[in-house]
């Protein structure tokens, strides 16, 4: 490969050479933790999901499901671009097989289509479903927790 440019005093020089690209290794777009002994689970969704999201995220949420029963969730989404095919496949069967698994579900978000999200999930789940702008994270923390 042969490139051209000029260098500070205008003169043209030829620089030849590989590249080396190295594919960059994207986070996943999902992040799961649980808090009161896996009784709570806190998800942190960004960026669009793709199938191998739920091997981080289904893991999890089942062994806290395994050893609770049920469980509460907050997600909280940020710069969340929705899912490819296959996630949005992933997540279906994942909503199916946990219809009523999950107490209270608490969403995070930014956007109106977030909010619109929550009331399309309700008649989905058993849980008890609520949305909260991203400026009332405490609200929602406080509503997951409640009794």
């Amino acid at each position: 490969m042969t490139c051209s440019s000029f260098d500070s005093t205008g003169e043209h020089s030829e620089a030849t050479g590989t590249v080396d690209f190295h594919p960059v290794t994207e986070k996943p777009s999902i992040e799961v933790s649980t808090e009161a002994n896996g009784k709570l689970i806190v998800v942190h969704i960004g960026g669009k999901l793709h199938t191998e999201d739920y091997q981080h995220f289904v893991p999890t949420v089942e062994k806290s499901i395994q050893e609770h029963g049920t469980v509460r969730m907050l997600v909280q989404m940020h710069n969340f671009h929705g899912w490819d095919a296959g996630a949005l496949w992933q997540d279906i069967k994942f909503d199916a097989r946990h219809f009523d698994q999950i107490e209270r579900l608490a969403l995070v978000g930014e956007t109106t289509w977030e909010k619109w999200m929550a009331a399309f999930c309700k008649p989905f789940t058993t849980a008890s479903v609520r949305y909260f702008a991203s400026d009332q994270l405490k609200a929602a923390r406080d509503w997951i927790i409640a009794k």
